[in-house]
């Protein structure tokens, strides 16, 4: 996708500094692309349109799906007995605004092939069905409340049952709050049995509050009143370890079968023990003070707020092993910790047992100032074959490809924008925030699907250098 002409001065603007920078009006598409850089592949995301979106290195539109998914996951056809191109979305919400970013409007989740067709459902219908069998006779699927709602996170098995992050809303002994908005995760086979549950306020105290910590978690209320269940952790990630180097080195904590989570309230990443359900390794939620200036790597890890995407690299890609982690820096903990005066985020990998960073992403990597690379919530990072990393800034729209030194190889601003009651304060405001971002490689994709590689080169900033006197 070439930029017109009419919006070259606009698109300096998205080339020297990014959508952080919140113009009224700004260029949307792909601004930049050096084909010598940049990984080449198809992205995945659902726009504020409510619909998914798979586009090219040009930001052509390849595919769609008239569903929207929180977030969107493109199923690796080693899943789906073959078949390329099926994706996992959400396929019906209640009207209404409320509790939004989280899963009480959910009704009902599913699988979709290449062409839109629905071959497996969980949730409002009642029943799992389809491709992958009917339920059993006299063993509806189990659907809690006749509501899926998944939020946040959900990932396809191996042996084909689906791990999906739910909401339950809740009495919890201890708490203040009568009701608490409790997270689940779920384990349902493909005829919607559930055959394995976790409920994290089962296991409160494993998560490494101090006893003045845990009194706040207990004691808070919803900041929305009293009346309204108290999200008091707000789990936004759902990863299975996968096979990784420590497992292979005897570590039993990094089984490939165990699950990462992350809690954005609460500030801490925590691995589960797949077979027992108990924390068996745990950053945070106390970290030692951020750093005013940058040190030499590796280095502790300091303190992380409201992070997002947390998971292993993949033992193909650049830095398997290691932990990846969008940390957002917005306001998280118990108490409150805030990243202060100038506002930054940061991409994160992690030595999960020397528990250093090794190494990071910022805006200042970009030459930009550190305020130019920030998103306050949702937002992810995944690593890419070549060693460089796709990051979505969600707030912004935001997803780009960065080298390991810093380097934007590609850039994409979402062209979706709608109304919106998230950042709101309870007023639908217009923005094109995007939750996630997935890298699709080629071959996931049915064959023909069509692709561009044309490069994208930015205005030179020279040409609008404004003369002084």
């Amino acid at each position: 996708m070439s930029l017109r002409s009419s919006l070259l001065a606009l698109s300096l603007l998205a080339a020297t500094a990014p959508a952080g920078a919140s113009p009224s009006v700004y260029p949307t598409g792909v601004t930049r692309y050096d084909p010598a850089l940049a990984h080449k592949q198809y992205v995945l995301f659902s726009g504020q349109d409510q619909k998914t979106h798979l586009i090219d290195m040009n930001g052509h539109e390849v595919q769609r799906w008239d569903a929207e998914g929180f977030p969107p996951v493109l199923l690796d056809p080693a899943l789906t007995g073959g078949q390329r191109g099926h994706v996992l979305v959400q396929l019906a919400s209640t009207a209404g605004t409320s509790n939004e970013g989280n899963g009480l409007r959910n009704q009902s989740i599913g699988e979709l092939d290449w062409n839109g067709k629905v071959v497996w459902q969980w949730g409002a219908a009642g029943a799992a069905q389809d491709a992958y069998g009917a339920p059993a006779e006299g063993q509806p699927a189990q659907v809690p409340g006749g509501s899926a709602k998944q939020h946040h996170d959900w990932r396809r098995l191996a042996n084909g049952n689906t791990l999906v992050l739910a909401n339950l809303v809740h009495p919890v002994a201890g708490f203040a709050a009568p009701q608490v908005l409790d997270d689940v995760i779920y384990e349902v086979t493909p005829q919607g049995q559930i055959v394995w549950q976790w409920v994290a306020s089962e296991h409160l105290k494993e998560f490494g509050f101090s006893a003045a910590a845990l009194k706040l978690v207990q004691g808070a209320h919803s900041p929305r009143g009293k009346a309204a269940p108290f999200d008091f952790l707000h789990i936004n990630n759902l990863s299975v370890l996968g096979p990784n180097r420590w497992y292979d080195a005897g570590d039993q904590r990094f089984h490939p079968d165990n699950l990462m989570i992350d809690a954005r309230e609460a500030n801490f990443i925590a691995i589960l023990d797949k077979h027992s359900g108990k924390v068996v390794w745990l950053l945070g939620p106390d970290y030692p003070a951020q750093l005013r200036a940058p040190a030499a790597l590796p280095r502790p890890v300091d303190q992380i707020i409201g992070q997002h995407d947390a998971h292993l690299i993949a033992p193909s890609l650049p830095g398997a092993g290691n932990l990846l982690v969008f940390d957002n820096q917005g306001e998280a903990g118990y108490p409150r910790v805030s990243v202060g005066v100038q506002p930054r985020s940061r991409v994160l990998e992690i030595d999960p047992v020397s528990k250093q960073i090794v190494w990071e992403y910022t805006g200042r990597d970009s030459d930009l100032p550190d305020w130019g690379f920030y998103s306050s919530f949702i937002s992810s990072a995944r690593r890419l074959p070549n060693g460089n990393t796709l990051i979505d800034e969600g707030t912004n729209g935001r997803i780009f490809q960065v080298t390991p030194k810093g380097e934007i190889a590609w850039e994409y601003i979402s062209p979706y924008f709608a109304q919106t009651p998230v950042a709101g304060a309870g007023k639908a405001v217009r923005s094109n925030w995007v939750y996630r971002a997935q890298p699709v490689p080629y071959h996931w994709v049915p064959d023909g699907t069509p692709r561009s590689e044309q490069a994208v080169i930015p205005p030179d900033p020279a040409q609008y250098r404004v003369a002084t006197h």
